[in-house]
């Protein structure tokens, strides 16, 4: 039986063990943390994500907890419509689901070849030529015949293996949290939630998770926001921090200040939007029977402006899990490198072309992005809905 070890719990590390598991392989999780939990928020999932979810075997119960999203358009501050909400084609239309009900599903896939650990804090990485790769936490060295490290943006795997791929600022902060139905503002007529807000270095998206009369179902539902502000991330504690994003969004157009008045500090999730510049040179390096590739933000982490971090998380995934049901496991882990780096590299420059139309500042700025964005960003879109639409997994 081959064996693998999964650096990384997260949806990335959990989605490749469960399929590698359900492949026939041996898995071994290694968790830094103590306990494998997901953030109280959510996540976009683009069409490629859904598909690659359906690829690895996930799709089946995806449809009970998943909630289409369609397009809301792009405002200013002062209300002014920046680009018209557009009707998007079935196959283009993104899902938005709840980080704890897509963490339950992926759990729920690991099934029993997966040995879980928790409090296993990887430092080192052997991937020599003629030696089976392994991963060390300078107390046990656990051996296999493929090691995928999914363990995030600061992965100690990647440090090893691409030194060269540095983790820089994206020069802004986010902040997350998901209003459950029976705390959600009860909005006027005429008001609704959904779509984008743009402001000088500000940004504030919203979407709703399930309809509220269908709250007590299979899916945790309310109202999912996201706020972006350029400067690094708040020290302070998160009723401070709310409270200073109460001030930063006041007279933006409603509901934005109704959905930060029914935000408990409790529900607050603060990220500093970080990146890889560059990308690493390989993201798969053989070692003598096996080898070693790297997986979702360790291998290509990216602004989050046009939502593709877990997609491209989930591409990873069923892309590798194909090739090693195809090919060999060396020749897998060449093919992997060969077919994944392409790709996120498209992704990626798409995602900083849109973070800077996003981020514009200034007076001068702002005017140039205003003018141009109901051109611009239209046409980025759609340049990137295109390469989301036409991805599929290897056959």
């Amino acid at each position: 039986m081959r064996s693998a070890v999964v650096v990384g719990a997260g949806i990335a590390g959990l989605s490749v063990a469960g399929a590698l598991a359900r492949s026939g392989w041996a898995v071994t999780l290694l968790e830094r943390a103590d306990r494998v939990r997901p953030e109280p928020t959510a996540v976009v999932l683009w069409p490629n994500g859904v598909r690659a979810l359906r690829a690895l075997g996930l799709g089946a119960g995806l449809e009970a907890i998943a909630t289409p999203l369609p397009d809301g358009g792009v405002r200013r501050p002062d209300g002014h419509w920046l680009v018209q909400p557009r009707a998007l084609p079935a196959d283009r239309m993104p899902v938005v689901v709840h980080r704890e009900d897509l963490h339950d599903a992926l759990i729920a896939g690991l099934g029993e070849r997966v040995e879980l650990r928790t409090g296993v804090a990887v430092e080192t990485v052997h991937a020599e030529a003629g030696e089976r790769p392994a991963v060390s936490d300078g107390r046990q060295t656990i051996e296999a015949d493929l090691v995928v490290a999914a363990d995030g943006v600061d992965s100690r795997i990647r440090r090893r293996l691409a030194p060269e791929a540095t983790v820089v600022s994206s020069g802004s902060a986010a902040w997350r949290a998901v209003i459950p139905w029976y705390r959600a503002p009860q909005l006027p007529d005429g008001q609704t939630v959904g779509g984008e807000v743009l402001g000088a270095g500000y940004r504030f998206v919203s979407a709703s998770l399930g309809d509220r009369g269908s709250a007590g179902g299979s899916a945790r539902g309310g109202i999912y926001w996201v706020a972006t502000a350029a400067g690094a991330a708040r020290p302070e504690p998160p009723r401070t921090q709310l409270a200073l994003l109460r001030r930063w969004y006041a007279g933006w157009p409603a509901p934005i200040g109704e959905l930060l008045d029914a935000t408990d500090p409790a529900d607050l999730v603060q990220q500093e939007i970080r990146e890889l510049r560059p990308l690493p040179r390989a993201y798969g390096y053989p070692a003598g029977p096996g080898g070693v590739v790297l997986l979702g933000d360790a291998a290509h982490a990216m602004p989050p402006h046009l939502g593709q971090g877990a997609c491209l998380a989930f591409e990873d995934a069923a892309t590798l899990a194909a090739l090693l049901r195809e090919s060999r496991l060396p020749d897998a882990v060449t093919a992997y490198d060969r077919v994944r780096r392409p790709r996120a590299a498209t992704m990626v420059r798409q995602a900083r072309r849109m973070s800077a139309v996003l981020q514009a500042r200034g007076r001068l700025a702002l005017r140039a992005r205003d003018a141009a964005l109901g051109t611009l960003t239209p046409r980025l879109l759609n340049t990137a809905a295109a390469s989301v639409a036409q991805w599929r997994p290897p056959s």
